[in-house]
């Protein structure tokens, strides 16, 4: 064999052992990376060998060596402490655990008592946000009386009176932050309920709120599969605030909405609005743009609206009833307007209570109606009897035309036979508005 042939061979070799050397070096330097603190002098579970003609002899020395048999001794006694949790930490292992633990109790509490206030509607803060003091809010309350028997709300807000923790998660931040938690777990649920019954009806109405804004209030109606017992079911899911009112922007809201909530316009199989134009326009209303997107979206007018809408019509149109039902208000009027009063009333008349006047449902003025209908004689004797012996001359002239006027008082012919009728009217309308809604109640369904 030649000279060249044998450099060749020695080459070959070699190459395998490098090849093999990989495994080899991780299974025996990984011991003595973690435990040798004395640093092998051989640098091979430091930083490394690269004198590869002589690494198999360097590596057996090695691993014959003490330094590696201490460490690998120490390795396995460590694989053995960690199986059975007997470690040096394992005290310290034990507090974290404990405070884990802890933590997580505490968490659950606050959650609960978040849960229980937007359950109940019931606001949240006070005046102030501290503990132990007046006026701090319904949502400390609660936690001060847990506090009282819990023994995990006792620690936590020991801890946080000594200054053990800066972190109690009681502040407003952490409060809306669970509010915000909770209702997107809420309306997930929601939505998933929706999407297993695939099909659904929309019920849309609008209303300004406190602030003047028009807010927009979506609601779901569909068959619940998920209870073991299937029935159907209204579900809320949003308010938004609309600033364009016509059709076209409402159906554009409507369209944002589904698509927000991941659900199909092409699955919607039932409307319900009210009876305004920009609803129910048979040409540029929601109903309309909504039917030609998909002709399944059967719709559905207010059945109650309808009638509400048929008897402000009827009243506003008749001088004699407008009359009737202003001698109802003031009458309400006089009496509210002052706490004596109202004591007076109570104590003479007693029964049924006045009633104000509903502005949004005229069925619903059958309950003022009612008052006076079955207490005219007595009502009557009340006002003649503050007229009398009042010492405000306002309150003795408002007294006096409400008893006794022809034309604005309740002993007046015309007025006895307008409240027996109307109340007549009134109770088989509120009669009627019940059957519409169960009958509209069935049809959705």
């Amino acid at each position: 064999m030649d000279e060249d042939e044998c450099l060749n061979e020695k080459e070959d070799v070699n190459a395998v052992d490098e090849e093999d050397l990989d495994e080899t070096e991780d299974d025996s330097m990984k011991h003595c990376g973690f435990f040798d603190i004395h640093r092998d002098k051989g640098q091979l579970a430091t930083t490394g060998f690269n004198d590869w003609r002589n690494v198999l002899k360097r590596i057996r020395e090695h691993e014959s060596s003490r330094e590696h048999i201490v460490c690998m001794n120490q390795w396995v006694e460590l694989e053995l402490r960690l199986q059975t949790n007997q470690t040096i930490d394992k005290y310290s292992q034990g507090e974290m655990d404990k405070e884990r633990i802890h933590w997580r109790q505490v968490l659950l509490r606050i959650i609960s008592v978040v849960k229980t206030l937007a359950k109940q509607n019931l606001a949240f803060r006070g005046s102030n946000g501290k503990i132990g003091e007046d006026g701090n809010g319904n949502f400390l309350s609660f936690i001060e009386m847990l506090a009282d028997f819990d023994p995990i709300m006792i620690e936590h807000l020991r801890r946080y009176k000594e200054g053990e923790t800066r972190y109690h998660y009681l502040g407003n931040r952490i409060q809306n932050e669970l509010i915000g938690l909770l209702a997107n777990e809420i309306k997930a649920t929601i939505i998933k309920k929706i999407q297993a019954a695939k099909f659904f009806s929309v019920i849309l109405d609008c209303t300004p709120d406190i602030s003047h804004h028009e807010q927009m209030t979506v609601v779901i109606r569909c068959v619940d599969v998920s209870a073991t017992s299937t029935k159907v079911e209204e579900f809320f899911l949003s308010f938004i605030k609309v600033d364009d009112t016509s059709g076209e922007g409402l159906f554009r809201e409507l369209q944002d909405v589904l698509v927000a909530f991941d659900l199909k316009i092409e699955d919607v199989r039932g409307q319900g609005y009210d009876n305004g134009s920009n609803m129910k326009g048979k040409h540029k209303g929601v109903q309309k743009r909504l039917l030609e997107i998909n002709p399944r979206a059967f719709y559905t007018p207010c059945g109650c609206h309808i009638l509400n809408l048929a008897l402000c019509d009827m009243a506003t149109t008749s001088s004699k009833a407008i009359s009737f039902f202003g001698i109802i208000q003031r009458t309400y009027c006089f009496f509210a307007a002052s706490v004596k009063r109202w004591k007076i009333l109570e104590d003479r008349v007693g029964g049924l209570t006045l009633k104000p006047l509903s502005q949004t449902r005229w069925e619903s003025h059958v309950e003022s109606v009612k008052a006076i209908r079955f207490q005219a004689s007595k009502i009557m004797d009340d006002l003649v009897y503050m007229a009398e012996n009042s010492n405000d001359p306002q309150e003795q002239s408002d007294a006096e035309c409400l008893a006794t006027s022809e034309t604005h008082g309740i002993e007046s012919f015309e007025f006895l036979v307008s409240m027996v009728i109307w109340y007549n009217l009134l109770s088989a309308v509120n009669i009627v508005k019940i059957q519409v809604l169960r009958k509209q109640s069935w049809k959705l369904k």
